[in-house]
């Protein structure tokens, strides 16, 4: 290893503990792990890779420790609604602007479902459900981390400016931000409470991801034969999203503990805090140049005003219908 690779690697393990000390926001360290990448470049890629996903669940998991159940129970009981509108009109609305900017019908759908769901998982989990092409899930997943990132800084400035309360914010953000990441992040730097409703909401419209993939799996089937191609492509079964059971049974432990282990399970739930402070640096290390290059101006085009108009009639009716 090269003298100038390995000050890159010091410099890039160094930012990364530098982001579990409480001087590092969600949102500089998201912005620290781009930067990084685009200028220095990621040293090491490929552990980036793999330590993010599983990061992100395990800190999901830990916020539930300091959740009471009938908290989640009730979060996720006032926004089901919520949950099963807003993909509904997000789905339509994605499907429409596909076709009317006539952009390659899986690309179309995998930003669709990214944006309606849950972001990269979602892309992960329909793009093999489809047999999509391996060039239709990297401009999917490039837009969408694209917008994911720009959420992250976007809305808790605009939550305050308008004025939103804490379970406002976390209505708003929980429909209307993309990936999990950006939700928890976008919610922790705004409350306490916006967070916990966030993340229960967040994780309420994950489960969407079964559905959908399954549903998306039967129409790629009868669309093969209806066209008359060769069932030759394996369609993937959509991955269980099992870290939202453990934060169920986290939350589950912190009703059923007595007090004296309370202390104990909110240390639990502010590590948590912190991983995910870890998580997004990873994440933001993770965008490089050659994913920019990857986002054409059609699917980014589609991703921007999808999600400008999700984000907006979701704020339109957070504005007008939710209180408190």
């Amino acid at each position: 290893m090269s003298a100038g690779r390995r000050l890159t690697v010091v410099l890039f393990v160094a930012l990364a503990a530098l982001s579990l000390t409480p001087w590092v926001s969600p949102a500089l360290a998201l912005a620290a792990g781009t930067v990084f990448a685009l200028t220095l470049g990621n040293p090491l890629p490929e552990l980036t890779r793999r330590l993010s996903r599983p990061l992100l669940q395990g800190a999901v998991v830990g916020l539930g420790f300091g959740m009471p159940l009938a908290a989640v129970a009730r979060a996720g009981a006032t926004g089901i609604g919520y949950t099963v509108v807003g993909i509904t009109v997000a789905l339509s609305l994605g499907l429409m602007l596909g076709r009317w900017l006539d952009i390659e019908p899986q690309t179309s759908f995998l930003i669709t479902a990214g944006t309606s769901i849950c972001g990269g998982s979602a892309i992960a989990a329909v793009g093999p459900a489809i047999g999509a092409a391996p060039e239709a899930m990297s401009v999917a997943l490039a837009t969408i981390f694209v917008l994911n990132g720009v959420a992250l800084y976007l809305f808790p400035p605009l939550g305050h400016l308008l004025h939103l309360s804490q379970h406002q914010f976390a209505v708003w953000s929980a429909l209307a931000i993309h990936d999990t990441s950006s939700v928890v992040g976008a919610a922790s730097s705004y409350g306490s409470k916006a967070l916990e409703e966030a993340t229960v909401l967040k994780l309420a419209r994950a489960l969407w991801i079964v559905p959908l993939s399954l549903g998306a799996a039967a129409g790629a089937r009868r669309l093969r034969r209806r066209s008359g191609e060769a069932e030759g492509v394996a369609l993937a079964r959509p991955p269980l999203p099992w870290f939202i059971g453990l934060f169920v049974a986290a939350a589950f432990a912190r009703s059923a503990a007595p007090a004296v282990a309370l202390p104990a399970l909110d240390d639990l739930a502010q590590i948590a805090r912190v991983l995910l402070v870890l998580t997004l640096f990873l994440i933001g290390a993770g965008l490089t140049r050659a994913t920019l290059r990857a986002v054409g101006l059609k699917p980014l085009a589609q991703g921007v005003l999808l999600w400008f108009a999700v984000g907006g009639l979701t704020l339109f009716a957070v504005d007008r219908w939710v209180r408190g």
